[in-house]
This record gives structure tokens, C-alpha cells and sequence, in this order.
């Protein structure tokens, strides 16, 4: 079994641990917050042994009925690799610890790709992670961009990409943020950090991204135009995206034309705490003209990133060389059913 720690159990950390608790090949030995909170509950009720940064802050977590396992170094002594959930900028920071305790360790898509030099795509480079000891894997939105654009490269080959990117304003549950009643440039710049983001993943491939923020938190929107080398029907383009393991077509009958209602969807069909892992492509909106696709696709912040996560863990414990091996895996074990 491959002992997992997950050091920040927040919006990704505690996805991620649900994710490697389903694994037949995996389990959590820890997880770690630095403060008492409804998610440092939630993590002990699930039997989470619970660490924490700070230790002078032990009596403050017992005193709200969480009991704490230890500091995050006895935590990292018992694991053979640890997910980085913790805020852009910070996991950074941890990065001499983990060297220090001899451990693996993955961040995600809030550091920079210098963090661990290799950025990670399970149906990009998969095997280029095998034995590595530090990985990051790529944000949500570059995530999202990554599995359609080779997807079409692989099938059609890809001549450029250009992508614009309407992002949610904050996950669900942060208060503090806005826009409130603006769209805002995000950067003013073009291109966006998006693009560079899928080059160190596909550096061959010719992108320019730009993103913009709105006031909604359900999940991102890309508009994607794709240039591909050789023309392909619409009906060709849409039977690769039907067998691809992480792309759903959001199928014109079900009326959904928003993030809202694509929201609603996936509760509806009892996915864990309503995630999307996979694309959501609309169906009605992929179309050729020549040799340019044009589609809309859903990307939802919170969770599409979980199952490359777990697939980056495989990769780099050595236990499975098969990229196709390891995602079918981490699908069935999650219960990854088609939208």
C-alpha cells in the first residue's frame, strides 16, 4: 500500500484524501490543517489521524473536540509521499521539509512549475513522472485545456490553440472575495498565464489564452477555437471526445446551458459533494469549420484536478508504467461514471 499524507486539507487536500481512500493500492496516514475548524472535524470523523503545523496550538484543537496525531514532521515520517494542498505560494515554502524527510511530494497548479521542474498531465506525460521525486500538477483551467488539446493532437494533430478563459470570481465557500458586480481582466495582459501553463505539459503545441473573472463560483467556462493539421468531421471529433476517460459530453437533450445547471446535474446523479473530474463539454456547441474546431467546455475548479493527483502518486511510486493502466484505476475506484 502506498502511504499517503496530504499536508492542507482544504478545498483540495480533502478532496484528494476521499480520492486515495477509495484506492485499493493506496491509504491516507495523515492529514493537516493549522487551525481548528469544520474541515479538522470533518477529517476525524472520517478517521483522518490529524496533524497540525504548530504544536503550541494542540490545546486549541482539543479544546474544540479534535484530537492531534503529532506535528507534520511525525506526520511526513510515516508517509512514502505527500500532496501539497496548501494555498498558492505556500506549499513553496514546505518544499525543504519534504527534502529534509526524504519524501515525495506533489504540489498543485497555485506554484510555479520551477517548484518540482516537471508538471504533470496523466494522459500527457505519465510516464515521464515515474520515479520522480517532486511533481506539481497543473491548475484546473490548464488541466481542462490539457486533456482536450491532446486529445485533437493525438487524433488530428494541432496547429494552435486559442482560448478564452471566463473564471469563476472564488470557490463556493470563500466570502471575502469579488467581484461582486464586475468582470474583471485577469491579467489585462494577453496572454494569460494559461498558455505557458500547457506548455510546460505540451510545449510543442502553439497557444495564446486569455481570462477574464465573473461574479460566480460554481466553475470556470473556456471558449476554445482549435486549429487541427488534418480535417476532421464533427462526428470524428465528437467520437474521440466520446471515448476519452475524462472529457463528458453534456448532451443537448438535457437542456443544461450553464455552469448552474451542469452544477445541479452532477448532484442529481450523486457525485461526491457534486464534482465534476472530468470535462464538461457542451455537445451542442462543438463544430467544425474546416479544419478549426470551436467548443465550450466546464471546468470545475474544485475537483478536476483530484484524479490527476492520484495518478501522479502512482506514477511516482513506480506501480503502474500504463498511464491508461493507472486512470482507469482511479476512475473505477472513485465510481467515475459518464455524465
Amino acid at each position: 500500500m502506498i502511504k499517503v499524507a496530504v499536508n492542507g486539507y482544504g478545498t483540495i487536500g480533502k478532496r484528494v484524501a476521499d480520492a486515495v481512500s477509495s484506492q485499493k493500492d493506496m491509504e491516507i496516514i495523515g492529514v493537516s490543517k493549522t487551525k481548528p475548524s469544520a474541515e479538522a472535524l470533518v477529517a476525524v470523523q472520517r478517521g483522518y489521524p490529524l496533524y497540525i503545523a504548530d504544536m503550541s496550538k494542540k490545546d486549541s484543537f482539543e479544546k474544540a473536540g479534535i484530537p492531534v496525531a503529532g506535528s507534520i514532521e511525525d506526520m511526513l515520517k510515516k508517509a512514502d509521499i505527500v500532496v501539497d494542498g496548501t494555498p498558492g505560494g505556500v506549499g513553496a515554502a514546505n518544499k525543504t521539509f519534504y527534502e529534509k524527510a526524504g519524501v515525495k511530494a506533489i504540489w498543485q497548479g497555485g506554484e510555479k512549475h520551477e517548484i518540482a521542474e516537471f508538471s504533470f498531465n496523466a494522459h500527457a506525460n505519465y510516464r515521464d513522472a515515474i520515479g520522480r521525486q517532486f511533481v506539481r500538477v497543473v491548475s484546473c483551467n490548464t488541466t481542462g485545456l490539457c486533456r482536450v488539446i491532446k486529445a485533437m493532437d493525438d487524433a488530428f494533430g494541432v496547429m494552435k490553440v486559442r482560448a478564452v478563459m471566463v473564471r469563476r470570481g472564488a470557490d463556493p465557500h470563500v466570502i471575502k472575495k469579488g467581484p461582486i458586480d464586475a468582470i474583471v481582466l485577469d491579467p489585462p495582459t494577453i496572454p494569460s498565464h494559461h498558455g505557458p501553463d500547457v506548455n510546460t505539459v505540451l510545449p510543442h503545441i502553439d497557444i495564446v489564452t486569455m481570462a477574464m473573472i465573473v461574479p460566480a463560483t460554481q466553475m470556470h467556462m473556456h471558449a476554445i477555437t482549435i486549429e487541427l493539421k488534418k480535417e476532421g468531421s464533427r462526428d470524428e471529433v465528437l467520437a474521440v471526445m466520446q471515448k476519452h476517460n475524462r472529457i463528458g459530453l453534456i448532451k443537448p437533450e438535457t437542456t443544461i446551458r450553464s455552469s448552474a445547471e451542469l452544477k445541479e446535474y452532477v448532484m442529481d446523479i450523486g457525485r461526491p459533494r457534486a464534482d465534476l473530474w472530468e470535462n464538461g463539454i457542451f455537445e451542442a456547441s462543438v463544430n467544425m469549420v474546416g479544419k478549426e474546431l470551436f467548443l465550450f467546455q466546464a471546468i470545475h475548479q474544485e475537483a478536476d484536478v483530484v484524479v490527476e493527483n492520484i495518478d501522479a502518486i502512482r506514477a511516482m511510486m513506480g506501480e503502474v508504467s500504463d498511464p491508461e493502466t493507472s486512470i482507469r484505476m482511479t476512475n473505477e475506484a472513485m465510481q467515475f461514471t459518464a455524465l
